[in-house]
């Protein structure tokens, strides 16, 4: 068993350190919100002083951070983690932040013999604490082998995206396609409500037709027909709308660096920037529905 460090202990990183606690680690902690550590302590990890005192004779260092700044600042920042790890630590970033962000992690990592992975993630907070998460992994082939066996605590599924930065690539790639495709069956939901078609109704046919996708039979927009999604909760996030957004800006950022065309991408972003401002960004993105039927993000 390893000794690990995992720097971000929120929403979705407590649950994950605390998997690896479950899969029989020893985990340091930090994080800046008392009651994320708070929560940490519950799961069994012991909360350090700061970073530096979490990271301190580890074997792994695993992270969970809001953007890629943030991430440059914890890594190559004067004093940053990458600087007081030994050759050989295995270090697993699983923010979503953007590509370049990741690349120079990573350039750094190699440069000082560690082996780094930018590992996000899809699975919301329900993965998170039931260990189910999806891993989009990218690095070194030897890296991902060595971060794999943590991965696999956290994740029931690991995929190896490619070179350094590709998961992060897959990522917001994969996310680009949910928000389009929210958006999409959405509007479906909204059009069927104005012609007089019942919500099952529409469900029981689209999703064994050609309109069949994960937004519709896996997060259903419209409580009823799955009654795990969290329209059924009055839209509470599993992936809050503000994440979305988030994500969707990044696809974009992407988009124009590399001069890729995403018309429906950026229609998105917009669609959910405009949400975000009236208010919905902590409620799940699901409840864009109440958006596109020019309703207040809160009933």
């Amino acid at each position: 068993m390893s000794n690990i460090a995992f720097i971000g202990l929120g929403n979705m990183g407590g649950p994950m350190a605390g998997n690896l606690v479950k899969a029989g680690h020893t985990v340091r902690g930090a994080d800046l919100v008392a009651e994320n550590r708070e929560r940490a302590v519950a799961r069994g990890i012991e909360v350090a002083a700061d970073t530096a005192a979490a990271i301190d004779g580890v074997d792994v260092v695993c992270s969970c951070l809001p953007n890629g700044p943030v991430v440059r600042k914890v890594y190559l920042g004067e004093g940053g983690v990458l600087a007081k790890l030994a050759p050989g630590t295995v270090v697993i970033d699983a923010s979503t932040i953007d590509v370049d962000s990741a690349r120079a992690v990573h350039a750094e990592a190699e440069a000082r013999g560690i082996h780094f992975v930018d590992a996000p993630m899809s699975g919301g907070t329900g993965g998170a604490e039931a260990g189910t998460l999806t891993f989009m992994v990218g690095g070194p082939d030897a890296a991902v082998a060595a971060a794999r066996p943590y991965l696999e605590a956290m994740g029931k599924t690991v995929v190896h995206a490619g070179g350094p930065g590709t998961g992060q690539a897959a990522k917001i790639c994969n996310n680009m396609i949910l928000g389009i495709s929210m958006i999409g069956v959405s509007e479906a939901f909204v059009l069927a409500e104005k012609l007089g078609l019942d919500h099952q109704k529409l469900f029981d046919i689209s999703s064994k037709a050609s309109g069949r996708c994960w937004s519709l039979d896996t997060y259903c927009p419209v409580p009823g027909p799955v009654p795990a999604s969290p329209a059924n909760r009055d839209y509470q996030p599993g992936f809050s709308a503000a994440m979305m957004l988030k994500d969707l800006r990044l696809a974009q950022e992407a988009a124009q660096s590399s001069g890729a065309s995403t018309p429906l991408g950026a229609e998105a972003a917009q669609i959910y920037g405009i949400f975000d401002a009236m208010g919905g960004g902590d409620i799940d993105f699901s409840g864009i529905i109440r958006f596109l039927r020019g309703e207040p993000p809160r009933t």
